[in-house]
C-alpha cells in the first residue's frame, strides 16, 4: 500500500473531510428533527442528556463526553437545571462529589429526543441491509480504534 499518496474516495473527498461532512450532516439532521419536535438543544446539551440517560454521572465525566472544559460543562448543567431537565445530588458515598442525573421531566423529554435520534440514524443508513449496517459500524469502530491513543 502506498502511504505517500493522499487517501481520496472516488468522489475526490479526503477521508478527514468526508468524516467531517458526515458528522456535520448528521448533526444538521438531528438539529432539524429536534426543532420539529419542539426541542431547542445544542449538540453539547444533546450529548449531555444522552449520557445522563445511561445513568447518573459526574460533571467531569459529562465534560469528557461532550468534549467541553469543566467550566463550560458547569454552565451547561446550570442551563439544563433551569429548564428542569437535570438535577444535582450529593454522592452518598462522598459528600465532596456531586452527581448529575436526569429529572423526571428530563427522562420524559429524553424518550422523545431518542426517537429523533433513531429517525436520523435510520435515514443515515437507509438503503443498507442489516449486514451492511453492522459492517459499516465495525469499520467506523476500527478506524476510531486505529486512531486512538493507548489508554484513552
Amino acid at each position: 500500500m502506498d502511504t505517500t499518496r493522499p487517501c481520496a474516495s472516488s468522489s475526490g473527498s479526503s477521508l478527514g473531510l468526508l468524516f467531517r461532512q458526515v458528522r456535520d450532516a448528521m448533526w444538521a439532521r438531528m438539529a432539524d428533527e429536534l426543532a420539529q419536535a419542539g426541542h431547542e438543544l445544542s449538540f453539547s446539551q444533546y450529548i449531555t442528556l444522552k449520557k445522563l440517560a445511561l445513568g447518573t454521572t459526574s460533571a467531569t465525566e459529562l465534560a469528557r463526553a461532550a468534549e467541553l472544559n469543566p467550566g463550560a460543562m458547569t454552565r451547561l448543567i446550570d442551563k439544563l437545571i433551569e429548564r428542569g431537565l437535570v438535577e444535582r445530588h450529593a454522592d452518598p458515598d462522598d459528600r465532596r462529589v456531586v452527581r448529575i442525573r436526569l429529572s423526571e421531566q428530563g427522562e420524559a423529554i429524553w424518550r422523545d429526543i431518542d426517537q429523533c435520534g433513531n429517525r436520523v440514524r435510520e435515514r443515515a443508513m437507509s438503503g443498507m441491509d442489516d449486514d451492511q449496517r453492522l459492517q459499516f459500524i465495525r469499520v467506523l469502530e476500527q478506524v476510531r480504534d486505529n486512531l486512538s491513543f493507548p489508554g484513552q
